[in-house]
């Protein structure tokens, strides 16, 4: 799990947001990496919440190329095999359950399990990821939880998804522990619904410029 979990954590530090993305219509899938990618987020993560979440991979691989490409939502064995014949680059799970540690190690796919309190972080430590998601990150404690995780776990990265928005992405990202957080405020439904990718790109730019700021 060392080589799958170095790989997450390169993966993370690419850019600062990863945009979370519910893709309803397989027809948006293309354009929207595509404005995503233009305005300097280039790790994407298509959660498996529609039916054309695997198609929509598929799209963006073939046609985006600059584009790393990740699958989320895993819960169950079979979304590994599915996520990677799709062409997945890496998954990310909500949470992490005995099966879904096997499936991982089984799996060439690298994950970013999700985890909500410190058992599930200890448990996920134990299976050899030093990287995790946070989540739900606001309802399990935001910034507040991140820090007093610090301490017992100063090794531990995250990135915070659930409930992370533009006005409290930067206040995560200047904790020493998070290397990126996840967020859907780069797609909002108004600009989805009419296709209004210039917005989303520039929404994108306005993301991909935020940056830790450590003494």
């Amino acid at each position: 799990m060392k080589a799958s979990s170095a790989k997450i954590r390169d993966i993370m530090a690419i850019s600062p947001v990863i945009p979370v993305l519910t893709i309803q219509q397989l027809e948006h899938a293309v354009p929207l990496a595509e404005a995503l990618v233009r305005g300097g987020l280039r790790v994407l993560e298509v959660t498996l919440r529609t039916a054309c979440a695997l198609d929509a991979i598929r799209a963006i691989r073939a046609a985006v190329l600059d584009a790393i490409v990740g699958c989320g939502t895993l819960t169950r064995v079979r979304d590994f095999s599915d996520c990677a014949a799709a062409g997945a680059q890496f998954g990310v799970s909500p949470g992490l359950t005995a099966e879904l540690i096997a499936a991982a190690t089984k799996s060439a796919l690298p994950l970013l399990p999700g985890i909500m309190t410190p058992g599930e972080l200890i448990a996920a430590r134990a299976a050899g990821f030093d990287a995790c998601k946070l989540f739900p990150a606001q309802q399990a404690g935001g910034v507040g939880m991140l820090q007093a995780l610090g301490g017992p776990f100063p090794d531990q990265v995250f990135c915070p998804t659930g409930g992370v928005s533009r006005a409290n992405a930067q206040e995560y990202l200047d904790l020493p522990n998070v290397l990126c957080v996840g967020g859907s405020w780069i797609t909002p439904a108004a600009a989805m619904a009419t296709s209004d990718w210039a917005a989303i790109e520039s929404l994108a730019r306005d993301a991909s410029a935020l940056r830790a700021r450590r003494p």
